[in-house]
């Protein structure tokens, strides 16, 4: 689950970061009466959407005084920002967050994240502030260290700090704010369940001051069930429809831009289905695992979920039972077939507990269903099916 900038900031602000001061608004009506509570006159305007690359967007602007400020927030509230990460379609603004604005005299990057291959926390520091860090990565590989910590209890001791932030040459000062911003991080990533948090640009002002200037934050899902706080911060505008609904049912459903809708049960079978589609030359629809012991209704569900994407030319529902039955599969996929009248060729493999009864059920369907023996006849035949 991702969050907002404004929101970010404000758990970094619990932790004890050091974060520029700023008001979150819904609408234009509401910046008269916020903007009281920062000051001077020169302001950081920012669209608050979940993508990177705002800035060269038109979604962050430096504006002076209310005037300026009010008119430019005018035009950017409602606008469509395109990005990299937004993809073609965009995304609408429905907030804006405005800051006082800070006088940069350097930018830095550093961030905090699961590293799931050694279970430890990585910390990832540059001198890079402000860039693309995938760029920074591939260009110049040698700007960015990275350090990892051991999980303990009282986080990372004064010489695994001195290590993360040594690359960024800090004074005495500076030193002292780093050292509490590294242990801020670490408790945050721990204490609110976060796969993520990213300081870009981390800065240092004019006035000598250490300033976490953005910011952006991920969480674990899995744990999201015990950390209500964070679960209030979900901006469903910011989320594919298809998507919060299959977080109704509990599918593990990520929608992609290819033409063939998978359904399967367990996530390395359902990576391997995509690989499979794409070595027969088409492209996956979405990654969609209904889980081990899926109900009719479920099932029903996920198959109405792939059917809702207009890109999808076919259907490939690759089934290996163990918990998850097949009859009660192949039901659930009867029903939906029925009921919204199927147009798309269909495919189906089944393996595993009660296949025979499955199979038997989509026979009898008087549906156009194209059985497979294996995956790799499922994948041949639903690439010819929608040729």
């Amino acid at each position: 689950m991702n969050i907002h900038e404004h929101q970010a900031k404000e758990i970094l602000k619990e932790f004890g970061a050091p974060v520029s001061k700023g008001i979150v608004i819904f609408s234009i009506s509401e910046i008269k009466e916020k903007i009281k509570k920062l000051s001077g006159d020169i302001f950081v305007l920012k669209a608050q959407i979940h993508a990177g690359g705002r800035g060269k967007a038109g979604g962050v602007k430096i504006v002076n005084g209310l005037i300026e400020l009010e008119k430019e927030a005018k035009k950017m509230m409602g606008k469509v920002l395109i990005t990299h990460q937004t993809g073609p379609e965009g995304k609408k603004v429905k907030r804006l967050y405005i800051e006082e604005a800070s006088d940069i005299s350097k930018e830095y990057y550093l961030s905090c994240l699961i590293d799931r291959e050694t279970s430890k926390i990585a910390f990832i520091s540059s001198t890079e502030g402000g860039m693309d860090i995938e760029k920074v990565a591939s260009e110049t590989p040698n700007k960015i260290i990275t350090n990892k910590i051991d999980l303990k209890d009282d986080g990372p001791n004064n010489d695994e700090i001195n290590k993360i932030i040594s690359v960024f040459k800090f004074n005495d000062k500076q030193k002292g704010v780093a050292f509490k911003l590294v242990k801020s991080l670490y408790d945050t990533i721990i204490k609110k369940d976060a796969s993520l948090i990213e300081i870009n640009p981390l800065i240092i002002t004019k006035s000598d001051e250490l300033i976490c200037l953005d910011a952006k934050m991920n969480f674990d899902d899995n744990a999201i069930f015990r950390r209500p706080d964070i679960l209030e911060l979900r901006d469903l505008n910011e989320e594919d429809p298809a998507e919060i609904e299959a977080s109704k049912y509990d599918l593990a459903y990520i929608k992609l831009n290819g033409s063939i809708g998978c359904m399967v049960n367990g996530a390395g079978l359902a990576m391997a289905t995509m690989d499979i589609i794409k070595l027969y030359g088409q492209e996956p629809a979405n990654f969609l695992d209904v889980g081990g012991g899926a109900s009719k209704e479920k099932v029903s569900a996920a198959f109405k979920l792939i059917l809702s994407d207009k890109n999808v030319k076919g259907i490939l529902i690759n089934i290996f039972g163990g918990i998850m039955r097949c009859d009660v599969l192949a039901q659930g996929v009867v029903d939906a077939a029925k009921e919204i009248n199927l147009s798309v060729p269909l495919v189906v493999r089944l393996a595993g507990t009660n296949f025979k009864e499955g199979k038997k059920i989509l026979d009898d369907s008087n549906l156009k269903i194209l059985s497979a023996s294996d995956l790799n006849d499922a994948a041949k035949k639903i690439v010819e099916a929608i040729r």
